[in-house]
């Protein structure tokens, strides 16, 4: 059960998320949609928003075809240490991607990494197959917007916020993203364990929403061209997708295109409506896809349909159905044969 009321047990409980040698920032500890968009102020995520959105330029070897793919980020920190990115990595590994660099997390952290998985899955720079294919990642998250994985520790302006913060604060259905310790708070407890939005977390949400969406689009708008295929990699239902889609994309992912606050309602602005169709993020995967690993999963496991939703729903490496085997076959299609696509 997680903390809601009581603040300073809370950052205890978030510093568990971050895996030494790395340790928390409690003032990136971001509890509720006010505190996020309190964070676009603080002094080392603006100045990492100022690096991504003006300064950053990736650095990458030359391959027939380059990929950008974005990936989710994580409760824990660093990324690549979390059950759903090895999940990931190791299936990109062993479809014939190999990092281009010396490039990996913290030898402490390779230490504890468990033996089914290469060190590979560790490593921060992008991949490359046999083919010619790249790819290189970036995690979507608040407050950061973007987080390429080679500035995942560190980047031009010092450490890296991406190993030191903890972000909740986006996700109404979990019931604990608020902060009632604020004066500007006006969720509603409905039980000891869970609580209701009101319409402060709602406007911010959509303010945070849109920032974000808003920085997404700005790094692609500016780096894309660097790269023959955009692909996010971002489960349906979750916070990350709304970032993505733009308005024509939402009701064929089942995306809500407003949020409603006090009277009225605020549109959510998706990073494809700042990019336009020409330069739009490809938002995998899609929701026939998710239907068909549900189905493929109930055959591998022997099982039926209702009993694989439920697996399905609880996640790959106990993370996101992100990591489930039936969906990174997608992953992997889309990876090495985009043009039929």
């Amino acid at each position: 059960m997680v903390t809601v009321t009581d603040r300073a047990q809370r950052i205890t409980e978030s510093a568990e998320k971050i895996e030494s040698p790395f340790v928390l920032d409690p003032t990136l500890c971001l509890y509720s949609p006010q505190d996020n968009v309190d964070s676009l102020t603080h002094p080392r995520i603006a100045a990492w928003l100022d690096f991504i959105r003006d300064h950053y330029e990736p650095e990458l070897p030359a391959a027939k075809r380059k990929v950008l793919l974005f990936m989710p980020c994580t409760k824990t920190k660093p990324y690549p240490f979390s059950s759903e990115h090895k999940a990931i990595n190791q299936r990109l590994a062993d479809s014939g991607f190999r990092p281009t660099a010396r490039h990996a997390l913290p030898q402490e952290l390779q230490a504890r990494l468990e033996p089914e998985f290469s060190q590979d899955v560790l490593n921060l720079s992008p991949l490359i197959d046999d083919a010619g294919t790249l790819i290189h990642r970036m995690v979507i998250s608040e407050p950061m917007g973007v987080v390429p994985y080679e500035h995942i520790i560190d980047y031009p302006g010092g450490a890296s916020p991406a190993t030191a913060y903890d972000d909740p604060g986006l996700f109404e259905k979990r019931g604990n993203a608020v902060s009632p310790w604020r004066p500007d708070s006006t969720a509603v407890a409905i039980s000891k364990t869970r609580w209701k939005w009101g319409d402060e977390e709602r406007r911010h949400y959509a303010l945070m929403h849109n920032a974000m969406a808003e920085a997404v689009a700005v790094v692609v708008g500016r780096i894309g061209h660097h790269y023959d295929d955009v692909v996010s990699w971002v489960a349906p239902g979750l916070t990350h997708r709304s970032f993505v889609i733009g308005k024509g994309e939402r009701a064929a992912n089942n995306v809500p295109a407003t949020r409603k606050v006090a009277s009225g309602r605020v549109d959510l602005i998706g990073a494809n409506d700042h990019l336009g169709g020409g330069a739009a993020i490809v938002c995998l995967p899609t929701l026939d896809q998710c239907k068909d690993a549900i189905d493929r999963l109930s055959a591998r496991l022997g099982i039926d349909t209702v009993q694989a939703t439920g697996i399905y729903a609880r996640g790959g490496a106990n993370a996101t159905p992100l990591a489930l085997p039936e969906l990174l076959d997608v992953l992997v299609a889309r990876l090495r044969d985009y043009k039929d696509h």
